[in-house]
């Protein structure tokens, strides 16, 4: 299970929008928290004069001390779990992403978009370079303006994604241990789809395409039994599954629209140092346009 959990923050609001999931988890795993604030000196440079730019050590001391009681503020917002914060100088990827490696299990909990301050970084970027440069499992949160960032969020069920591969099923220890200790329902889902060229008019095949379709699904609803008889022996009580023909990417997203409010889990199939999270995968597909939030475990080769 996870160490700690890993909070990146830049000020503003949008980026608060981690910090419910945050103390919820911290409290229900009981793991202590990083509060997290990057400051780009280069990126501060190239938002102020010449003139001003004489003082730049002056102002990282200033946005350094700023910064920092920003984060003690939001630590008195976590009960039941240690916090601690950190200040560091750097691009806002390679911050977060060397914070992350410094512990084992450390989870990533950050939002997927927001702006503020001098050293502006835009989350959503950031996210992405994360997702791509990081080995740690990522909890990327759909933010909002209007999104509510005091309390805790209140976690019922999680959507597991899987393929029918060993290398998706990866997500099922670290999801089955998140369901136990906070009490989640667990649901199954897999999209399937029938090639193309079976619906071609006036196509002649030995294997009924609509005859195809149900064997598929049927095969689809057996091994999504067995993973739930699975989840089951390993003490879940709270389990269901369901299947959709369609492409990978597209059902999950559409499952996520009808349930914005439960946690998307699944594995990306990236590679760690120099060949990186591969692009274009169905997780990073998921991740750009589905409405819930997602949480993202490294597949391992």
């Amino acid at each position: 299970m996870y160490s700690k959990i890993l909070v990146p923050l830049d000020g503003s609001r949008i980026a608060e929008n981690a910090l419910p999931y945050a103390r919820a988890l911290a409290r229900g795993l009981k793991v202590p928290v990083d509060l997290l604030c990057a400051i780009d000196l280069a990126e501060m440079e190239r938002h102020v004069s010449a003139a001003t730019g004489l003082f730049l050590d002056t102002l990282a001391e200033d946005e350094t001390r700023r910064r920092a009681e920003y984060l003690n503020r939001i630590a008195q917002s976590f009960s039941g779990a240690p916090v601690r914060c950190k200040v560091a100088k750097g691009d806002a990827a390679g911050v977060i992403i060397e914070a992350a490696a410094a512990e084992r299990d450390t989870l990533v909990c950050m939002a997927t978009h927001g702006r503020s301050g001098l050293n502006r970084w835009l989350l959503g970027s950031v996210a992405e370079k994360v997702l791509r440069g990081a080995s740690a499992p990522l909890l990327l949160i759909r933010a909002s303006e209007t999104a509510q960032t005091e309390g805790e969020k209140r976690l019922g069920a999680v959507i597991v994604s899987l393929d029918g591969s060993g290398l998706a099923e990866q997500v099922l220890a670290p999801v089955a241990d998140l369901a136990k200790k906070l009490d989640l329902e667990v649901i199954l889902f897999r999209a399937y789809s029938i090639p193309y060229g079976f619906y071609e008019a006036g196509a002649s095949y030995a294997v009924d395409p609509q005859r195809l379709s149900a064997e598929i699904e049927a095969e689809v609803q057996q091994y999504l039994e067995e993973k739930r008889d699975g989840l089951a022996k390993a003490g879940l009580e709270k389990l269901s599954y369901a299947s959709k023909e369609g492409g990978s990417a597209d059902e999950i997203i559409k499952y996520g629209l009808r349930n914005p409010d439960k946690l998307i889990a699944m594995c990306s199939h990236g590679r760690s140092g120099v060949k990186r999270w591969a692009l274009g995968s169905v997780a990073e597909t998921v991740l750009r346009h589905c409405a819930a939030s997602v949480l993202i475990v490294r597949a391992a080769p």
